[in-house]
């Protein structure tokens, strides 16, 4: 069983209602946007940290859901619905991207069979092996549980900040929940790691990436081939599409233009050796 964090909309914004005495009541699934097919329905939520709250997922055939996020904004008050959520289920594969957002990108209608699925799941770890090599660094986090952590108080603590916990690593550091064992410690989940399904670009380069390679892959899914703009009357001539050139609208991303997310090796500089005292500190830098 797979979960999904939430964080409710409200009034435009994201919004946590547990402190105003609100609850996260519902998530149902429905299988078309316009959300007439009820397919299943899970809750209540369990909040994690402050505006984001976890449901369990049902166990449901692998496709893509449209759904409903139901949340009472403070004690007393109507329910109101957010239909802001849209999930390509399973969850957990690994990828920053779905066969369900492939699929769009290529044309292809949903819902895929098990032959797409699997040749789109193919393609997508081909694309985000690409960027793991460029980037150096894995594209997805990982989950590192510590046992009974005390905070750092301090008179503004904030627990979903990493700098409140004793808790180092030589990396990207998130809090993803925290969990009060009732003697003023807590178990924490960390998530340590690059998080490439958080970035947008990443996941705009592995979906086109991914499509691209389908497309022009012989009996791929929804392989076209080069795009043909016209054919002649006889049918003696053919004239194919020119791709547009990187910079232009429509261009494939290039992988320079995840630079900025790129490992950096860091080397201490050889410094020369200090000169004897009494013409230099006996103390060093």
């Amino acid at each position: 069983m797979s979960t999904y964090d939430h964080k409710p909309m409200y009034g435009g914004a994201h919004y946590d209602p547990e402190p105003a005495g609100g609850q996260v009541t519902s998530l149902s699934l429905y299988d078309g946007p316009d959300r007439s097919t009820l397919v299943a329905e899970v809750g209540p939520a369990t909040r994690l940290r402050a505006g984001v709250y976890r449901f369990a997922l049902p166990d449901v055939p692998p496709s893509r859901y449209w759904a409903t996020v139901t949340f009472t904004p403070s004690e007393g008050t109507q329910p109101v619905k957010d239909q802001s959520v849209r999930l390509d289920l399973p969850l957990g594969l690994g990828l920053v991207t779905s066969p369900e957002a492939v699929a769009k990108e290529l044309g292809v209608p949903l819902p895929l069979d098990a032959e797409q699925r699997d040749d789109l799941l193919t393609a997508i770890r081909k694309a985000q092996a690409d960027v793991v090599a460029y980037l150096g660094q894995p594209a997805i986090p990982q989950l590192v549980t510590r046992t009974a952590l005390t905070p750092y108080w301090h008179r503004d603590e904030d627990l979903g900040d990493p700098k409140s916990w004793p808790f180092e690593a030589d990396d990207l550091v998130q809090v993803s929940a925290y969990r009060p064992r009732g003697d003023g410690t807590y178990d924490v989940d960390f998530l340590v790691g690059f998080d490439g399904a958080a970035i947008d670009p990443v996941v705009r380069y592995v979906t086109t990436h991914a499509a691209e390679s389908e497309r022009n892959r012989p009996g791929g899914v929804g392989s076209q081939g080069r795009r043909v703009s016209s054919v002649s009357a006889e049918g003696q001539s053919i004239s194919y599409e020119s791709e547009p050139t990187t910079g232009q609208a429509g261009a494939l991303p290039t992988l320079d233009s995840l630079s900025r997310w790129k490992r950096r090796l860091f080397a201490p500089l050889n410094q020369p050796a200090r000169p004897p005292w009494p013409y230099s500190s006996s103390r060093g830098r």
